[in-house]
């Protein structure tokens, strides 16, 4: 059994959250368990601004999603910014609602929650002077600026449903959702600074919206650098914001009608569209992020992800401000102007939570601990991780040198669909053990499955399901509730398929293994295999190509491509730089193949289909673990894969 580390003394000692200790924990979680609806309403009743209380908790549940999506707290209404900000103005006006700090060390802006209440006030009355109106679908394409933020409270203010798109995503990726979406309306910025770089979101949405049935572009000025125009489309955000009356009545919202659609990858080429509705996953942020994080009045907390992803969207804007915390946004990358610039902005910001991925602590700390241990890091209090599971090894470095043994860490397992942490410890709570999720949430109800759905009992392995709705859980993909249903409930009746791998120990920890199915998750992006491959054949070379991922040093997971090519072309790195320049082109400059083995066939069965699992077994070091092949219809290919195999 692995080591377990106990809640360090400093982390318990005046917690003032709602589960202080592993006792109270244990009984949360016994009494949400024996009546799941009764403990959510009540905590939907003491946690969100409600115009109309709910009485109802949860209606409907998975063996009727088919049918209908389940609903929680039907009867109430609310708008979520009287939660996030007008709650809040009275109390907590002057306190800091958002820190920000740009791309140069040291370039800062604060926004109190007076202020920010004003400035999305400001915005909803610009959106509705634009023609948006209540249900209409506005895409946000925006580097992490306060304005992102304010521009998700001003589409929620006015009862529009926002759809952020990762500012990395490509000019055809932006244009997939702008079509999906039906969007009219798309808020940008002209240029955004990352390290040495300026990304051309402008320029970009123009490319991406060419030819579409788009009406307005409202651009925020970040840079001051050049970008084209289109006249009578084109507004500038300082022009049209500025002048805009502070006050704005916020348009009452039933519970379950849709707050924003995130866009994932799956695993088809077409990206689904997530909807979350308004109470359910207010609800659920706003207790997550206090229980988790056991985040405090005083706090200054940091989530260093991209709002364009669900991480963002839970818990750099929604869950804190819900809570009326310090939420820090970072708009620059963690090794710019060196690696240590994490722990710089810690000490001067006075920062006491701090969350982000696997990844990005693995690349730091590759660059050894000397820049960590030159700043004064006292100010921490707990340490999180969030994206993909973390190795043991990277957790104790987290651990003991950036944490000096001292913060608790909570590594959490979630996903886009969940809209919130389904199972990591609790920072007041539970003793940790380096590299597990550790326990689920009061509320949460999940089991380990074989593969024929039949419940594991004690200690197992198996495929990671819930079995009970939860209130931030997704309701449908937009546009397409068929898919939603495949996609989530068809593999086992009656439960929840995550699509992850776990196993659970003698204590209950839960151990997340990686996906199960055909969706990668790189650097805590997940990308469908199928987006993967349907970029790669786009060049004339290529004849077939077979994408899977294996274990990636730094980044968790890396993406291994076989490629099959046309006859008379050879494999060069020339080849290479033009496969991985399709897949920056059609997905985004921050999705690209690590290795590429170049083979003259793909391993498939007699009808045709490629056995993934091979390619996955010698992507994975396992070549020679690689079971029946009797179904094959040229074993022969599998020997040359092997014999050519990079890792």
């Amino acid at each position: 059994m692995s080591e377990t580390y106990a809640v360090p003394t400093r982390v318990t000692q005046g917690s003032r959250g709602p589960i202080p200790s592993a006792e109270a924990y244990r009984e949360t979680w016994l009494r949400a368990a024996a009546n799941p609806d009764r403990f959510w309403l009540q905590i939907a009743r003491e946690r969100v601004v409600w115009r109309t209380a709910p009485t109802i908790g949860l209606e409907g549940g998975y063996r009727e999603v088919r049918e209908r999506p389940f609903t929680w707290f039907a009867d109430g209404t609310l708008n979520v910014t009287e939660t996030c900000l007008d709650q809040h103005l009275a109390t907590r006006g002057d306190k800091t609602a958002i820190l920000w700090e740009g791309d140069r060390p040291g370039e800062t802006r604060t926004l109190t929650y007076l202020q920010l209440h004003a400035e999305v006030n400001r915005l909803a009355n610009t959106l509705v002077s634009l023609g948006v109106r209540p249900d209409d679908r506005v895409i946000l394409y925006m580097g992490m600026v306060p304005e992102l933020a304010v521009a998700m409270l001003a589409c929620a203010r006015v009862g529009a449903i926002h759809s952020i798109v990762f500012g990395g995503f490509s000019a055809e990726a932006l244009r997939d959702r702008v079509l999906d979406s039906g969007a009219r309306v798309v808020l940008t910025q002209d240029e955004g600074p990352r390290g040495t770089k300026r990304v051309p979101l402008k320029a970009t949405v123009d490319a991406g919206i060419e030819g579409l049935d788009v009406e307005r572009v409202l651009v925020y000025r970040r840079t001051g650098g050049e970008v084209p125009w289109v006249a009578g489309r084109d507004l500038w955000w300082h022009e049209q914001v500025s002048s805009a009356s502070p006050e704005f009545t916020a348009v009452e919202r039933g519970a379950e009608d849709p707050l924003f659609i995130l866009y994932t990858s799956g695993s088809t080429g077409k990206p689904k569209g997530v909807v979350h509705t308004s109470g359910g996953y207010l609800t659920y942020a706003s207790y997550t992020h206090q229980v988790v994080f056991d985040v405090r009045e005083d706090d200054v907390y940091a989530c260093v992800a991209d709002i364009g992803w669900i991480t963002g969207h839970t818990y750099i804007v929604y869950g804190p401000l819900a809570n009326g915390a310090t939420t820090f946004m970072f708009e620059s990358v963690p090794t710019y102007p060196d690696a240590g610039r994490y722990w710089d902005m810690v000490e001067r910001h006075g920062i006491s939570v701090f969350y982000t991925a696997p990844t990005a602590i693995r690349a730091i700390a590759a660059h050894g601990d000397d820049l960590v241990k030159r700043y004064d890091r006292s100010s921490l209090r707990v340490l999180g991780t969030v994206g993909e599971p973390i190795n043991p090894d990277a957790w104790r470095w987290y651990y003991e040198v950036v944490g000096e043994g001292r913060c608790t860490i909570v590594d959490t397992w979630w996903q886009t669909e969940t809209g919130g942490i389904l199972i990591a410890p609790l920072a007041p709570a539970t003793p940790t053990k380096p590299g597990s999720a550790t326990l689920p949430l009061p509320g949460i109800l999940p089991a380990l499955v074989n593969q024929e759905g039949e419940l594991q009992v004690g200690p197992s392995s198996g495929y990671l399901v819930i079995t009970h709705p939860w209130p931030g859980q997704a309701r449908t993909v937009f546009g397409d509730h068929e898919r939603y249903v495949s996609t989530y409930f068809s593999n086992y009746e009656g439960l929840y398929f995550t699509g992850d791998g776990a196993r659970r120990d003698g204590d209950g920890y839960y151990w997340i293994t990686g996906r199960v199915d055909d969706v990668l998750n790189i650097s805590g992006h997940r990308l469908g295999t199928a987006e993967l491959e349907s970029a790669l054949l786009t060049v004339d070379s290529v004849a077939e190509v077979a994408v899977v991922g294996y274990p990636h040093q730094v980044k968790g997971q890396g993406v291994y491509a076989y490629v099959v090519l046309q006859p008379g072309f050879e494999a060069s790195a020339l080849v290479e730089e033009a496969l991985n320049g399709a897949v920056r082109s059609i997905i985004g400059p921050f999705a690209r193949v690590d290795l590429f083995q170049f083979v003259p066939g793909l391993p498939k069965t007699r009808s045709g289909k490629v056995m993934r699992r091979i390619l996955r077994k010698v992507a994975e070091g396992e070549a020679e673990a690689l079971g029946d092949l009797s179904t094959l219809a040229d074993p022969s290919v599998v020997e040359v894969i092997k014999c050519g195999a990079k890792v």
